[in-house]
């Protein structure tokens, strides 16, 4: 059994304790705000090009986009049993998460130089988690006002103005910045609701597709079922594949914040965390990326480009998809509706992982402001919802910045999604680490899942971090005919996000020495041993 310790401020709630949040949700309240951060497939729809046009070296890799997501599938499910062990031991963790669990892991250690490094750790890991939990929410944005623009312009017949699209960005984060200020429990009826849609509709396309390459064998595809599921068998490839995939998987770990919030947090976070990413991920991803992976070729098409290349260069790929195997199985244009229809529940789908990306997302934000590590304004508490309602309009405000630039460009979206991405991979490999400090020394260790799997955990993390700055560095980009592919800039892309993540660390270390003069607290608190403190 861990001991619970009591933080740098006085009491569990500056750490992330409930800090007056209401406890309202079951286990599946905690399961379904996981899995519409997840997104039930909407990523799917909004990352398919920027998959299909990656290359490394100038070589394309979409071809090892379900094995890919396959190896970010592994990554995610070791590191999610990590954030789950912690959860158990440290139920009291509340908002703060791996912020928490980072503190928590090293006031458990009888030496005294470990317990001092306990300030330094959990600012650390908190810092670092705003690049994933601060940028996130604007890729959803963004991806709101794309996928606006591609009903737009089906429904119109021409394509929307830049201004149209950052208007559609501005009040589609307003209105989930407003039901976020309101409080998780309707997020949650929200979040049932989207889930339902999603999955159904995703489900039905995938079906679509697999019965359309059964049916239609005489027409051209990029892959066999074999290829599919092997890719080219190049690991460069798959990492590649890897570091975009990521983001389909992000979320089952942001229940650990909502801690605060949950009526029976020890059992039902635990079980939660496990539960969404193998519904989200394992059961729909992995299906759907199959079924999607069977018909590129004929199905997609744009000009005088086929198959990957035509889904590199086409802002909505499974809508064209959807769009010409319906004008085949079913003529006319029927193709059309049915491309719309679907990309209407994607829409939806968004609205519900932003809304769930606001939730969680501020949460560790405002732990760090209740420990006063960043501005106390953000660990405020609205009096009505009990919402950190500072911090929610603060980070709409942010996403509406980066959804705005995300928008307008294809290469933008790339540059907050590998910028994000890279945040993904630092706090998942630091909470992997978390846990193998957490229970190094505890009676309760076992060999498998506290010692081999966070290990394992944080090893695949570095590799993907590794191949984010492989792409930043040498990655070249994916060129037809010796003409670069519109949104394929993988090199660029990738280079100038590690530039943005430099700039954060800078100035995280910037503010860490400023606030702690600012406020006479040492870097390095000396914690009295942990039996003196046990609660």
């Amino acid at each position: 059994m861990a001991i619970e310790t009591r933080p740098v401020e006085a009491g569990p709630s500056a750490a992330g304790g409930t800090g007056g949040m209401k406890q309202t949700l079951s286990l599946t309240g905690v399961t379904v705000n996981a899995m519409a951060l997840i997104a039930p497939g909407a990523f799917l729809w909004t990352t398919f090009q920027s998959q299909a046009g990656q290359s490394v070296g100038g070589v394309p890799t979409a071809s090892d986009m379900w094995i890919g997501l396959a190896f970010a599938l592994i990554l995610a499910f070791l590191t999610a049993y990590s954030y789950s062990e912690l959860a158990n031991r440290y139920p009291r963790a509340g908002t703060g998460s791996s912020y928490y669990f980072a503190e928590a892991a090293l006031l458990d250690k009888e030496k005294a130089h470990h317990r001092s490094l306990a300030r330094v750790a959990k600012f650390s890991v908190g810092w670092l988690a705003h690049l994933y939990y601060w940028i996130y929410p604007g890729i959803m944005a963004a991806f709101g006002g794309i996928l606006f623009g591609y009903l737009y312009s089906v429904a119109s017949g021409h394509a929307p103005s830049t201004a149209l699209l950052i208007g559609v960005v501005l009040i589609f984060t307003l209105l989930n910045t407003y039901v976020a200020f309101r409080g998780i429990s309707g997020s949650t009826m929200t979040a049932i609701v989207i889930n339902v849609i999603q999955l159904v509709a995703l489900i039905s396309f995938a079906l679509f597709a697999i019965v359309f390459r059964v049916t239609h064998p005489g027409l051209h595809y990029d892959n066999t079922i074999g290829s599919v599921l092997t890719g080219n068998h190049s690991f460069t490839g798959i990492l590649g594949q890897g570091t975009i995939a990521i983001l389909l998987l992000v979320g089952f770990e942001s229940i650990t914040s909502l801690g605060a919030e949950a009526k029976n947090p020890k059992k039902d976070i635990r079980r939660g965390i496990l539960l969404s990413l193998a519904i989200q991920g394992l059961v729909m991803y992995m299906f759907e990326y199959f079924a999607a992976n069977m018909v590129v070729g004929s199905s997609v098409s744009g000009g005088s480009l086929t198959g990957y290349s035509a889904a590199a260069a086409d802002s909505a790929p499974i809508g064209t998809m959807i769009k010409n195997m319906g004008d085949i199985v079913f003529g006319g244009s029927v193709g059309t509706v049915l491309a719309l229809i679907v990309a209407a529940t994607v829409l939806i789908a968004l609205f519900g992982t932003m809304l769930a990306c606001l939730n969680t997302g501020v949460r560790i934000t405002y732990a760090m402001g209740r420990d006063k590590e960043m501005p106390s304004i953000l660990g405020l508490l609205h009096g009505r919802f009990a919402t950190p309602h500072m911090g929610v309009w603060i980070l709409g405000g942010v996403s509406a910045l980066l959804g705005i630039y995300g928008v307008v460009n294809t290469d933008h979206l790339a540059v907050i999604i590998y910028g994000s991405n890279i945040g993904t991979f630092l706090v998942y490999g630091a909470t992997n680490g978390i846990a193998l400090v957490a229970f190094w020394s505890a009676h309760e260790r076992g060999f498998i899942k506290h010692i081999l799997v966070p290990v394992l955990g944080a090893v695949a993390n570095l590799a993907m971090l590794l191949g984010v700055l492989y792409l930043a560095f040498t990655a070249g980009n994916l060129k037809v005919n010796g003409v670069p592919v519109v949104g394929s800039q993988t090199q660029s892309d990738a280079l100038t996000a590690v530039l943005i993540v430099v700039v954060w660390f800078v100035a995280g270390a910037a503010w860490f020495a400023w606030n702690s003069r600012r406020l006479g607290r040492p870097a390095r608190v000396h914690h009295p041993h942990p039996s003196a403190v046990a609660s």
